[in-house]
């Protein structure tokens, strides 16, 4: 149980069980699988891999603050690319962290 006592991970009381930057990095993971496709790729994954890599003076983004920054866009996309995997995993991290 937990310190809510509703039985699911609560935000707002604990981020505890909460794997906030892993599921981050999995989203980022399903961005590079829907990527490596043909045909993929626009002006704004462009941008999202410049902010992603860090460059000229603009340190690299923190994986969870990069998704929360961008997140309709990339559920536009995951929804286009018709990932459901990826855009239950979206919504979970929206839920739980953002």
């Amino acid at each position: 149980m937990d310190d809510c006592g509703c039985g699911k991970a609560d935000r707002y009381v604990s981020f505890a069980g909460i794997d906030c930057a892993g599921n981050a990095r999995r989203i980022l993971e399903f961005v590079d699988r829907n990527l490596a496709l043909p045909g993929r790729s626009n002006a704004f994954w462009d941008y999202f891999a410049k902010k992603r890599q860090g460059s000229a003076g603009v340190p690299q983004a923190d994986a969870l603050l990069l998704i929360h920054s961008h997140l309709n866009t990339i559920r536009e996309e995951f929804e286009a690319w018709q990932d459901e995997e990826a855009l239950a995993l979206l919504d979970q991290l929206e839920n739980e962290c953002c």
